[in-house]
């Protein structure tokens, strides 16, 4: 990728200033039991639009690579780079069992803006386990946003039993207070749709109503049909949500933003007996294995669901006719428009075309359909629809002892590493050690230029890590790796200097997410 772009990007980013400006602190109260549409207790600290950094044109001096003060940079550098990381350390014994999990690190860094990635990640308090996701907007950040908020709490509830969720529902109706489900690790830049939580909470309501109207619920779903069901209700909701009256304007403008717009899902069940990965996209899961001999090996909990899966490709031509065998998947995108093939919302490829015009046209006459992301828009061959879902395949992996974290991640982390490398750099962050295969025979044989540029790129795999957080850690290698492997300090300051309308043609939005696994609970126990 550098070698195309770099000297443009240098070029155009030497023109451009780095600010970086203060956290704005103030308190919020807080007064609702599902946390996560309402703020913490403690006071929260928010960033103001420019906090993590603003590069605007010098209007009295272009600098010149000579004058760039990389010391300076440096600083800077981090101050992006780390403005939204967030560290957990998660207790080995919460009260009810032993954690499948030791710690998480996660990270997020805009192309967009603003940014259309989202993340979450809790603890499950009426069942086992804890969920981590990641979300990958497009058509804008609402739907990212939305399912990002809710579609934990729906695989929650699918997993409880009915006796927890009689207790629920006997508290709603009441009016008492009522137990909590999740256990939020929010970053204090996350935010919520606090109009449309009214909303939200009376649909989640509604599900698990169902659930206590269905017989064969007694003991809660496995985390398997949980997080199927959850994925396919919580789109059926937002859609749902998209065509019937809603209280307020505002609430109204949010469901059909959230239902015209897109997101792709990778959510993980980690509990203690194993990890359970719901995939819907091209979002991707890793699990990174530990040899015996300290080598690093990733193992794919997930599959990319776009046009290089055969499998998905015949799955959708499978699903209409004939006829529609070419047109399908045209230039590598579902109707020549569309990268991934799986997605929430996106209702524009799964309503007819009359449901989205009556939809559209039923907005107040003074509604600005541009302001909303939204146009009169029908993609080409549009015949059969649906030919969007958002079923997830699920991987089921059993904790083994040599298996050490797993690595989730958005498209804009895979367009820059595989998945091996993505393992090998967080596993030598792990350990420190920076393992060097042997010259080999035929290494040895190289010319002196050839052995010189070997021996560059084994040196710079020994570099010390910069950050404490491995997902920082993998955001800048994938922005700032040189030619020999190496971190480049010049070519990562280039990259975070792109301006607003330059960033997005050079890289996406990359969000990252690190859960370290407590692979003692794999060992076998002896008496």
């Amino acid at each position: 990728m550098y070698g195309r772009v770099y000297s443009r990007i240098l070029h155009r980013a030497s023109s451009y200033r780095l600010k970086v400006y203060r956290k704005v602190q103030f308190q919020i109260a807080h007064n609702c039991p599902f946390s996560s549409w309402s703020p913490s207790r403690s006071d929260q600290s928010f960033c103001t639009s420019e906090e993590s950094g603003v590069w605007t044109r010098s209007c009295c001096h272009f600098s010149t690579r000579e004058d760039l003060d990389f010391q300076q940079s440096q600083v800077q550098i981090n101050s992006i780079l780390r403005s939204n990381e967030q560290t957990v350390n998660v207790p080995e014994f919460d009260g009810r069992a032993l954690s499948a999990v030791r710690k998480f690190d996660s990270n997020h860094l805009p192309a967009n803006t603003p940014n259309e990635d989202r993340r979450s990640a809790a603890t499950c308090l009426q069942s086992k386990g804890m969920l981590f996701g990641v979300f990958d907007g497009h058509g804008g950040w609402a739907c990212a946003q939305a399912v990002s908020e809710r579609l934990l709490y729906y695989i929650a509830v699918a997993m409880m039993p009915k006796q927890i969720l009689e207790e629920l529902d006997k508290c709603m109706d009441l009016g008492k207070p009522v137990p909590p489900i999740l256990q939020w690790y929010k970053h204090h830049s996350d935010f919520n749709y606090r109009e449309s939580a009214p909303l939200y909470i009376r649909h989640l309501r509604v599900f698990w109503q169902e659930l206590l109207d269905s017989e064969e619920h007694d003991e809660g779903m496995s985390p398997q049909e949980a997080l199927s069901c959850a994925f396919r209700r919580l789109d059926a909701d937002i859609s749902l949500e998209a065509q019937v009256p809603l209280p307020s304007d505002l609430m109204k403008s949010t469901a059909i933003q959230v239902a015209f717009a897109g997101c792709t899902a990778c959510v993980a069940h980690v509990g203690t007996d194993g990890i359970h990965v719901a995939n819907a996209g091209d979002c991707r899961a890793v699990l990174g294995v530990q040899s015996n001999d300290g080598s690093w090996s990733a193992v794919p909990l997930s599959k990319d669901h776009n046009s290089q899966n055969q499998d998905e490709l015949e799955r959708i031509r499978a699903q209409h006719p004939p006829s529609e065998k070419d047109t399908v998947v045209t230039d590598d995108r579902l109707l020549g428009v569309l990268m991934p093939l799986r997605a929430f919302g996106d209702v524009r490829f799964k309503w007819s075309v009359e449901l989205q015009q009556s939809i559209l046209a039923s907005l107040e006459s003074g509604v600005d359909l541009d302001s909303l992301n939204l146009y009169q828009y029908t993609p080409p061959h549009y015949l059969t629809p649906p030919y969007l879902e958002v079923t997830p395949e699920i991987t089921y992996h059993k904790l083994r002892p040599q298996d050490r974290f797993l690595i989730l991640g958005t498209d804009g982390l895979w367009d820059e590493f595989s998945s091996e490398e993505a393992v090998r750099l967080v596993g030598e962050h792990l350990s420190g050690i920076h393992l060097q295969a042997p010259v080999s025979p035929l290494e040895r044989k190289l010319k002196l230029g050839q052995m010189h540029e070997l021996l560059l790129k084994r040196r710079a795999r020994a570099s010390p890590a910069l950050d404490t957080n491995a997902a920082t850690h993998l955001i800048r290698h994938a922005l700032g790796t040189g030619e020999y492997g190496e971190l480049s300090q010049e070519r990562l300051a280039s990259m975070l200097a792109l301006p607003e309308d330059l960033a997005r043609m050079y890289r996406d939005d990359i969000t990252v997410t690190v859960v370290y696994l407590n692979y003692d609970l794999a060992r076998p126990r002896h008496s």
